[in-house]
């Protein structure tokens, strides 16, 4: 077994024996022991009682943080015309139609989210095996299939996150980084849970929210209080 840093011994010391804390405690311990030298980001992990696997079991959706996510998103937009020039206007990073697609094709994917207009999903369509695992293909449930595009670009660039459930019911996301104020990270982390719990499908049954937990990137991580980690 690979002999633990001593940082990583400390962090998991001061986490031991915490279970089913607040939000606020949970907050507090991350950013307390967050020694690394760059800005690490606050991670939720949330386990749910869906088996994606059933269509109206799946889970998904897309959540505005108050506070943003203090993460440089990057915005790759499939457009033409005055619509390629708004995407362009409101930000996006890169922006195509055929020549983006090949760009794709060939391996290189320098974006973190992908917006397209109506008219431009035939052409995104042919990049699904592509896209689809790495959670980038446009849909319309998300809004990144749109004729408001510098809306779209907009909210990317302004701290939305989408969230979507994996195959063993568990919905990962990033929600703010730790050197944000502790108050601002408790009210990112209870947007989001309230957004995925208002996204619950009608084919769960049952607990729908079984587990919450918080952790930073390089840190252990940590159960919250299910009642604490809702403003229900």
């Amino acid at each position: 077994m690979a002999k633990l840093g001593k940082r990583t011994r400390a962090a998991r010391e001061a986490f031991a024996g915490k279970d089913l804390i607040s939000v606020e405690d949970a907050v507090a311990l991350i950013k307390a022991n967050s020694t690394v030298k760059f800005d690490e980001t606050v991670e939720i992990a949330m386990n749910l009682g869906v088996d994606p696997r059933h269509a109206d079991q799946m889970v998904r959706g897309v959540v505005s943080l108050p506070n943003g996510t203090g993460k440089t998103v990057r915005v790759a937009v499939f457009a033409r015309g005055p619509k390629a020039d708004e995407a362009t206007a409101a930000g996006a990073d890169i922006v195509g139609a055929e020549d983006l697609m090949e760009t794709i094709q060939s391996g290189k994917i320098e974006f973190d989210r992908c917006i397209a207009t109506p008219d431009m999903m035939p052409l995104v369509g042919r990049l699904g095996k592509i896209l689809g695992p790495r959670n980038l293909m446009p849909n319309p449930k998300v809004g990144t299939v749109t004729m408001d595009v510098k809306t779209a670009v907009e909210a990317a660039k302004g701290g939305e996150v989408q969230f979507k459930v994996e195959k063993a019911g568990v919905i990962h996301a990033g929600v703010g980084k730790a050197s944000f104020d502790a108050a601002k990270l408790a009210e990112n982390i209870r947007a989001f849970v309230d957004a995925v719990s208002r996204a619950r499908p009608t084919g769960a049954k049952g607990a729908y929210l079984k587990k919450v937990s918080l952790s930073s990137t390089m840190g252990p991580g940590v159960s919250v209080d299910l009642a604490s980690a809702s403003t229900k």
